[in-house]
């Protein structure tokens, strides 16, 4: 079975190699967002300039829209902040999504 890392690996270089070289017209954009620590220390610094426990895996940027993509294996299970996350997005107007492929990803967002 394939990791979490592997799956949004695949994801990134799969939007940014293929999707993202054909519909290029405005530019779209994919990234993470470290929103981990291995130390108490780290994660206090890192909560100063604005870490928040449960942010999506990655952010897609397209024309008109922001995505935000949690990215699980086939057993994997969102954490209760990530679940609060997904709400405050969500009731925020925008699009969350959880995907366990990249097969997933491109039925689901592109």
């Amino acid at each position: 079975m394939k990791t979490e890392s592997k799956i949004q690996q695949e994801i990134v270089l799969f939007f940014n190699n293929n999707y993202c070289l054909k519909n290029h017209k405005p530019r779209c954009a994919i990234f993470s967002v470290p929103n981990e620590g291995k130390s108490k220390m780290e994660i206090l610094r890192k909560k100063a300039i604005g870490l928040m426990p449960g942010v999506s895996d990655l952010i897609v940027i397209m024309e008109g829209q922001v995505l935000f993509v949690e990215v699980k294996t086939p057993a994997g299970r969102q954490s209760e902040r990530q679940k609060d996350f997904e709400k405050i997005v969500s009731n925020l107007g925008f699009k969350y999504f959880v995907v366990r492929s990249l097969a997933q990803f491109k039925n689901e967002i592109l």
